[in-house]
């Protein structure tokens, strides 16, 4: 690990000039509306409150541990010792991501599981990976890429990892084959980066790694997938997230804190000698605390991307890259929960819960051309599905909020809601918390409850859903930290597959 630092150190250079006409934009409004609520239909168990929550009382009661449901349904899933942060998905198969230390608990088979999923009623694990960068914790770096069939992660212990990096042939997806057991993959045989997050470019040949902290870049040469080779180095911001990357592999909307960056990737792309990286623009938003990823689509031949706030109650916005230097904020997607006349509400039932509460993660696209729904992981809120076939109209159509694992602590060990059950705090929650409070917009009793007091402990409560839910046909499979991985039915004629469906991430 020590060698692999050093040889970051050796080989960083910053190259990511700003340009002189490269704007700053920061859009001020925060959203006060919530999207419209789905109408369930026959068989769904629908929520007790608001829009996303996870009542206090449903939580004393034990309510929650039977879930919630809304126009969709469990068809089949495999729990094991729980979803690690994102599990990655490629035709009939799922990979459970790891989460370091608790994945290592799992004396039988410490790694990432591959499952296959052929059967939706009776998924089945197949095999463990368990090279380095696997058993490292994935963290938020487990990623595919359809066109090459590969799959690849990062080693990330805590929050940022180096060193290690492994890739594999998906072809038959059931049995992944390890294509690089020398560099990245050897300990002998570092790789200089780091990394907290990742993804591939659509052509997948380049790997992107990037940490939160400093927002180091890296770009991993993976066209000979045997000999994984670092090429390029940006030191971008403070702080990195995840990003998604334009069709053409030419343009990065890279999140950061409150916002993205849009760079110009060309040169990467076009494997130039000397890369160089612009900043186009970059844009911030007081709706929201840390952007999380982009997922690139057009509305009639337009680039946009919808662009998801981890933290801070900022939802999913929509925005028009059709100009990236100028461009514009088109909708915002929130819960009721996560609306600023709420946030009392929310800071009352998430009480106990580990850093994080009601907040948008991971979105995935039905396809990239006037897609159809989005489907997004949001955390405490479960899994929820949207018809965003008008911009101007987007509304919710199903959610499933999977039933809280009370008392599996123990049992759970690759689950990041079990690992950090020993504290209650989500931290991340008082950021709108604290905007109402000084802004005179709530009376501070409101966000007080039965739960204040759990600062020392979690009771799993609700699970924490992270993963990206991709669409299969009417189906969405998909994964959560305490409940695994899990096959999901879209029913009451609430969704119609397109026929040219094709998921997509953006990272």
């Amino acid at each position: 690990m020590l060698t692999a630092v050093a040889a970051l150190a050796v080989s960083f250079t910053v190259v990511l000039p700003v340009p002189a006409d490269a704007g700053v934009y920061n859009w001020a409004e925060i959203e006060q509306d919530a999207v419209p609520r789905a109408e369930c239909g026959p068989g769904s168990l629908p929520e007790t409150g608001i829009q996303g929550d996870v009542p206090t009382e449903d939580r004393a009661s034990g309510r929650s541990t039977a879930g919630y449901r809304c126009n969709i349904s469990r068809v089949g899933g495999l729990q094991q010792d729980g979803g690690g942060i994102l599990s990655a998905v490629y035709d009939h198969c799922s990979y459970t991501g790891t989460f370091f230390p608790g994945n290592l608990m799992n004396a039988a088979a410490p790694g990432v599981h591959v499952i296959d999923a052929a059967d939706p009623a009776d998924p089945v694990h197949t095999t463990t990976l368990n090279e380095p960068a696997m058993l490292g914790g994935t963290w938020e770096s487990l990623k595919v890429n359809t066109t090459r069939k590969l799959l690849a992660a990062t080693a990330v212990p805590v929050t940022t990892g180096t060193a290690y990096f492994s890739i594999y042939d998906i072809s038959d997806c059931a049995h992944p084959r390890l294509l690089n057991p020398g560099p990245g993959t050897d300990p002998a045989m570092p790789l200089p980066f780091l990394s907290h997050e990742g993804g591939f470019s659509p052509d997948g040949n380049t790997y992107w790694a990037t940490s939160t902290s400093p927002g180091l870049i890296t770009a991993i040469d993976v066209r000979d997938p045997s000999n994984p080779r670092v090429i390029w180095h940006g030191l971008q911001s403070i702080t990195a997230h995840g990003f998604g990357i334009s069709p053409d592999g030419n343009q990065m909307y890279l999140s950061i804190q409150n916002g993205i960056n849009i760079l110009d990737i060309s040169s990467i792309q076009r494997r130039d000698l000397y890369p160089v990286v612009p900043q186009i623009a970059t844009y911030h938003w007081a709706d929201g605390f840390f952007n999380q990823h982009a997922v690139p689509v057009t509305y009639g031949g337009r680039p946009h991307i919808f662009v998801s706030d981890e933290a801070g109650s900022g939802g999913v916005k929509l925005i028009d890259v059709t100009d990236p230097a100028r461009a514009t904020r088109v909708a915002t997607v929130k819960l009721e929960i996560n609306t600023p006349a709420r946030i009392g509400d929310h800071a009352r039932s998430a009480a106990g819960t580990p850093f994080f509460s009601y907040d948008a993660h991971y979105c995935v696209a039905d396809r990239p051309a006037d897609p159809t729904a989005l489907a997004c992981s949001w955390l405490a809120s479960g899994v929820r599905v949207f018809d965003v076939r008008d911009p101007a109209d987007i509304r919710e159509i199903a959610y499933f909020n999977p039933p809280a694992q009370t008392g599996r602590t123990f049992q759970l060990t690759n689950s990041v809601n079990s690992d950090a059950a020993f504290f209650g705090v989500p931290v991340w929650n008082f950021v709108p918390l604290a905007r109402e409070l000084f802004g005179g917009r709530l009376e501070p009793g409101a966000a007080i409850g039965p739960r204040t007091g759990m600062v020392f402990s979690s009771d799993q409560s609700a699970d924490m859903c992270l993963s990206p839910p991709v669409f299969q046909g009417t189906q969405i499979w998909t994964t959560c930290s305490d409940n695994g991985f899990m096959v999901l039915q879209l029913e009451n004629d609430v969704y119609t597959a397109p026929a040219d469906q094709e998921p997509v991430l953006g990272s």
